[in-house]
Formats: structure tokens, sequence, C-alpha cells
């Protein structure tokens, strides 16, 4: 089985590197993507995993784009994290603490919530997210789940809401090629949690050089996973499933949608970074 993103507690996950690896080998995962958010501190941990679990690792990153004013996660595979990416981190993890501050400076003045509460709940080196509040506000009672958070206090029709500033589309793929990478739109069509971009929209990316879809995800619907199919084979582009998995701070289970084998090689093949086998 192979499961292209997931994500560790150095974004939104609930787990360490560590024991995300043990987890996957434990349910007959054969090879796991590490995609945290905007990161890439958790390789190290990870590939010291691998021995000991037998997954074979493919080092990626789900990076937060732009686009048409709406947000786009690209997911990076097997680019070298120096070329480019590494600076856009560094930029864009204070970007998105920075917003989260600004989110939680608001709710602070009407008793919601702290900053000191999401910052327990985070811990140390994550990139922080909007799922970290969400957590924070389920811990105090807020709300009883990290769905009802997104559909209420979070959203973007929340007075609570702030923007933040991440590259526009174009500057997000040319960030992955020019690290040797292979860039993939994620779920697409994830219209369960309000993110289904337009089909024009699509189309637009793959004409700057997307080089495929992820899908297989449980956030597309079956009608529109068969379209997307459709415009992967016409355009003889990669065609990814994955679980999106993040712990305990999803239903998502390890596995629950995979990439084939076939088009597993098309990634290894086209990206300049070797993934790490046991």
């Amino acid at each position: 089985m192979i499961d292209l993103h997931t994500h560790s507690l150095h974004s939104d996950g609930t787990q360490s590197p560590g024991e995300l690896m043990a987890e996957a080998a434990s349910v007959g995962i054969d090879v796991l993507g590490l995609t945290d958010h905007d990161t890439v501190a958790g390789y190290d941990e990870a590939i010291a995993a691998v021995p000991e679990t037998g997954v074979s690792l493919v080092r990626g990153i789900e990076m937060s784009a732009r686009h048409e004013h709406r947000s786009v996660h690209l997911l990076g595979y097997l680019f070298d994290p120096a070329e480019g990416i590494g600076e856009h981190c560094v930029r864009l993890r204070a970007e998105r603490a920075d917003r989260l501050y600004r989110m939680v400076e608001a709710m602070d003045a009407d008793g919601l919530l702290t900053w000191g509460e999401v910052l327990d709940v985070a811990g140390q080196d994550a990139t922080l997210g909007r799922p970290h509040v969400a957590d924070a506000l389920q811990a105090r009672g807020v709300v009883a789940s990290r769905d009802e958070a997104f559909a209420t206090l979070l959203s973007a029709r929340s007075p609570y809401y702030r923007p933040y500033r991440a590259p526009d589309l174009r500057e997000a793929v040319n960030l992955v090629h020019d690290a040797g990478g292979v860039a993939i739109w994620a779920h697409p069509r994830a219209v369960a949690r309000g993110g289904a971009h337009s089909w024009e929209s699509i189309i637009y990316g793959l004409d700057l050089g997307i080089d495929g879809l992820e899908v297989d995800h449980r956030d597309n619907p079956p009608e529109d996973r068969r379209v997307l199919a459709d415009i992967v084979t016409e355009r003889q582009l990669i065609r990814t499933g994955a679980s999106d998995y993040h712990g305990s701070g999803k239903l998502n289970r390890l596995g629950e949608h995979t990439t084939s084998p076939e088009m597993f090689e098309k990634i290894a093949y086209k990206a300049s970074m070797e993934v790490i086998n046991p």
C-alpha cells in the first residue's frame, strides 16, 4: 500500500514522525509520504525510522498557495528542500503564526480563548494552523470537535477569521519544480470541507504545469473523482490517492485511499531526490 499524504505533529497531526512511521507499518503501509503543512522539520526523524519499520519514505510537503483569493493546497514530493522551499517554509510559518495570533487575539477579547492555550495544544516546533486553534477551542469546551470549529468560529465567514499572505499558485508550482520536485494538487474538489475549486481553476493549475491530481481522497465526491480521473488520463498526468491522515485529529485512516505502484513510479522517476528505502 502506498499512502502519499500524511501529517505529523510538526504541522497539525498528533503523532511524531517516528510514531507515524510505526503506525504505518502496523497497518500494512509499504510506502508513506510525509507531507506536513509548510515545513520539512519531520524529515530526519522519519528517515531514522525507515530501517526499524521497514516502511519506505517519500519526503514531501503540503504547501499553502492562493488562486483567485482562495486557498490551494499543493503537495510537493521528493524535492531538494535547500532549493528555495526551505526559505519559503520559514517565511510562511511566520505569516501563519501572525495570522493565528490576530485571530486568537480577537477571540480572547470575547473571552473565548487565549494564545497560551493554543501554544499548549500545538506543542513545540509545530507549523501553527487553524487546527491547533480548533483543538484549543475543543479543549476549553467552546466547540465539540474540529469540524464544528471550522464550520463556525474558524470559517472564512467568521468575524474572527483573518487572511494571510501565501504565494500564488504559479509561484508555488515553480518553487516545487525549481527544487526538482513533483507537484500534485491536493483534494481539488473537497466539497465536504467547502474547499471545492472550480473546474476552470483546476485546468488553469494544470496548464501551469502541475504534474497531477489527488483524485482518490475522501473529500472529493465520487462523481467528481470520475471527472478528475478522466482529466488525468486525457492529459497523461499522475493520479494519486491518499488518506490525508492526521492521527487522532481527524477521522481519516491510514491507507483508506492509496496510490497505484505505476503512478508512484512516475513520481519517483520524475523527481530529483530519492525515495528512502529500508
